[in-house]
């Protein structure tokens, strides 16, 4: 009897990847004689590569070794050379289109991805905007998969146990955490300005955090130059800051100490979609972009979400739009105590420590 084998497809920025992760978790835990393949951007193969037993990874790089129309047909003959029974493509653009297209007219079972654009063009719009929850995109993968004859019900968890990740696996700097010791993490950036809270603004956070916690531990988290300089002058006012990015060498090692943490404090930024698949709480600040759209991070709660209710907001979905006021007022809008609170509470949730 032959082996279902199939393939998911999904290039993407890390964050959306990244959202891909308990999907494909759950799917392989219900399914266990299913085999999976997920192919995607190399960056993509620390995500998948010891997920479970049945996962593996292809990476493809589209802007080397399989660019074009040439490089795709390349592709798809490595690929058809896995035996796949099905192709599930989560991305709906012009590559992944194209190696559908191949395989459908090699008789392949094909579902591809509903991105829900003119729902998401009402929710962005700034004339009739219809401010509604759309689908998320963990609902839009698990879709794919249900017409694929594959229905999965989202059970995961963690990528690491509930202890988290091995501490002793990265920098000697970050060390063991401390009993009585909160880790708090903070990943102030994004990719798009219209997603980042002001860092002036959010230094009065960190002070505020730190006035309220003495003993606390601040975990930064940056990734550009230009970041790391704004994390390293944090970290020379207050001694409680470490720049953890800057003694983490990759991403897998970002996750072990994200483990640890007791909330993480972020923007709408490939670093909540990260923490998320740790399993902790999460405090999102959210500007030109809104959790309506679909991407707030897997199995956060709306009530953790700091926003401004403004009348233009969301302006875009991904934050790729410029502000159209000019002054990114939904993020100035907000107080730095707002934010502090929302860290505060979180913290007062969390069950109380007991140990030596």
């Amino acid at each position: 009897m032959k082996t279902d084998h199939l393939l998911i497809i999904r290039f993407s920025a890390q964050g959306e990847v990244a959202m891909l992760v308990p999907v494909v978790s759950s799917l392989a835990r219900q399914y266990p004689d299913l085999r999976i393949t997920v192919l995607s951007r190399p960056f993509a193969r620390v995500f998948f590569d010891e997920l479970a037993p049945n996962v593996g990874f292809m990476e493809a790089d589209l802007q080397g070794e399989y660019r074009g129309v040439k490089g795709l047909n390349a592709l798809y003959r490595r690929l058809i050379a896995k035996n796949f029974t099905a192709i599930a493509d989560m991305h709906d653009t012009l590559s992944s289109k194209y190696l559908r297209m191949r395989f459908k007219m090699s008789r392949y079972r094909v579902e591809h991805i509903n991105r829900h654009v003119a729902e998401r063009q009402k929710l962005t719009a700034q004339n009739n905007k219809k401010l509604r929850q759309l689908s998320t995109a963990f609902d839009n993968y698990t879709d794919v998969l249900v017409r694929l004859g594959y229905p999965v019900e989202l059970d995961f968890q963690s990528v690491f146990p509930a202890t988290g990740g091995n501490l002793r696996l990265v920098s000697e700097e970050i060390g063991e955490k401390k009993i009585f010791q909160q880790w708090i993490g903070i990943a102030p950036f994004a990719i798009y300005k219209e997603k980042v809270y002001p860092p002036e603004k959010m230094e009065q956070v960190v002070a505020e955090i730190i006035r309220r916690h003495p003993s606390c531990r601040v975990l930064l988290f940056g990734r550009t130059e230009a970041e790391q300089k704004v994390l390293d002058s944090w970290c020379a006012r207050y001694k409680e800051c470490t720049n953890a990015s800057a003694l983490l060498g990759s991403i897998d090692q970002e996750l072990i100490v994200m483990s640890h943490l007791d909330v993480m404090l972020c923007m709408d930024s490939v670093n909540m979609h990260l923490a998320a698949l740790t399993g902790i709480r999460i405090v999102s600040v959210w500007g030109a972009t809104h959790p309506y759209a679909g991407f707030l991070g897997y199995n956060q709660r709306m009530s953790d979400v700091v926003q401004a209710d403004m009348s233009c907001r969301p302006c875009s979905v991904f934050g790729n739009t410029p502000c159209l006021r000019g002054d990114n007022a939904c993020m100035a809008a907000i107080d730095p105590i707002t934010i502090a609170d929302s860290v505060e509470r979180v913290l007062n949730e969390l069950p109380v420590q007991t140990g030596v």
